[in-house]
């Protein structure tokens, strides 16, 4: 009966919450996250004694939560199809590891500067930096649909770049998990364990994608049994992420590989359509708000008060480290300096794999080291992360929206013709 109360309340709280930022033209994950903070306030005000709030501590709510963080990855996967890296040019290649390098040295740079020095000193640093290289990829391109931007020359180079962002992001956050194992900075063989595990698991999963994932999914298409097909898919994500972990990395690795090795061609579109519509309802219908509610709980406003010069440093660094990132290698390949910018502000927002590295780095331990205990940063470092990812995800399209209002204009008249920008 308490967790049908703890969905119930979740439900109803997040759905609402996110129903008013759509409303709000605000993307929606923020309005729920919100609802987990009004959440934490409430349970800071009642109390822990009374059961049913007690959620940080359910075994119902964290498993919940883990599946929402699966679900999210394995949904991350069939919306970014290998065919669009194909599509992708040298411009999109460059623009991806610029715009991570810089906000990946800046952020740890900066979070070594400012946090007590301890042996837990590096993995933080390393935690602040991936957490601002990443890119929003579902955001990102939901401002560009609503803006008739997205087939345009452009939106083209902005998806691709993002797309190839959240793969790397994937990479370091590889790196992150086995610094969060052992909390130093790793050694050369460390390292080369390291990348030995990712290139093991690379190409495990590919041969299994290539060989065995499409003659399978046909196979159990043509038996005619009800949702076989959508069953096969969540067990394929499942052994992937069990193959992730064996090797040492994480598990939602394995998700993102499901997703993505199910493509449109693994059966046919109409298949992958449908499939994909189950696992997107049962996302963002379900699993995902309560995702965002276990990471708004955890929020401590505190951070803003506590560490406001921390907190407005690693904004700066995100927004500045993306465009600048972004805007040189597309002005040095003949965009505009409007354009440019545009594409660095485009690939600002964090949104949903930095709250899931954030989480991953919450339940590590990370933020609960005994001998920094006594710094305020550190004790409002993952509120910190989370405010940067809520607040870069829903000042980002405002920004894009502005310098590319007037192109977005001309699209809507246009229906969306493919201008091209270049």
């Amino acid at each position: 009966m308490e967790t049908l109360w703890i969905i119930f309340i979740l439900l109803v709280i997040t759905r609402l919450c996110g129903a008013i930022a759509a409303r709000l033209s605000l993307p929606v994950l923020a309005g729920e996250i919100i609802a987990g903070v009004m959440l934490g306030v409430l349970i800071g005000w009642i109390g822990k004694d009374w059961e049913l709030f007690n959620l940080n501590d359910s075994h119902h709510f964290m498993t919940l939560a883990d599946l929402g963080i699966f679900f999210l990855m394995l949904l991350g996967g069939l919306e970014m199809q290998p065919q669009e890296l194909l599509e992708s040019r040298f411009t999109a290649l460059s623009v991806a590891i610029l715009a991570m390098l810089i906000p990946l040295v800046s952020g740890f740079g900066i979070a070594w500067l400012w946090l007590p020095s301890s042996e837990f000193q590096f993995a933080q640093s390393f935690f602040v930096g991936t957490a601002l290289a990443i890119t929003a990829v579902p955001v990102t391109i939901k401002v560009l649909i609503d803006m008739k931007m997205l087939k345009t020359a452009i939106g083209k180079l902005i998806v691709s770049a993002a797309v190839i962002d959240d793969l790397l992001s994937l990479i370091l956050l590889s790196i992150l998990t086995a610094i969060l194992n052992t909390g130093r900075l790793p050694s050369a063989n460390d390292i080369i364990i390291i990348f030995g595990q990712t290139f093991l698991f690379v190409s495990l999963v590919y041969f299994l994608g290539r060989w065995l994932v499409k003659p399978t999914a046909r196979y159990i298409n043509r038996l005619g049994i009800e949702e076989m097909v959508f069953s096969f898919l969540l067990i394929l994500g499942t052994i992937f992420a069990m193959i992730a972990e064996v090797l040492g990395l994480h598990f939602i690795l394995g998700a993102f590989a499901a997703g993505l090795s199910f493509g449109r061609n693994t059966i046919n579109q109409k298949v992958f359509n449908d499939v994909k519509k189950k696992v997107s309802a049962i996302t963002t219908g379900f699993l995902a708000p309560i995702f965002f509610a276990s990471i708004g709980m955890e929020i401590e406003l505190s951070a803003i008060t506590e560490t406001p010069l921390f907190l407005i440093t690693l904004i700066t660094i995100a927004f500045l480290g993306k465009i600048l990132g972004a805007a040189i290698p597309c002005y040095l390949f003949g965009y505009s300096i409007r354009q440019s910018v545009s594409v660095g502000v485009a690939m600002s927002s964090r949104g949903v794999v930095e709250l899931i590295i954030a989480g991953i780095a919450l339940r590590a331990g990370l933020f609960e080291v005994s001998d920094t205990s006594s710094s305020q940063i550190v004790e409002n470092l993952f509120s910190t992360i989370v405010l940067v990812a809520i607040i870069t995800t829903l000042v980002a399209p405002i920004g894009f929206r502005l310098l590319l209002s007037q192109q977005a204009k001309k699209n809507r008249v246009n229906d969306g013709g493919g201008n091209n920008l270049e």
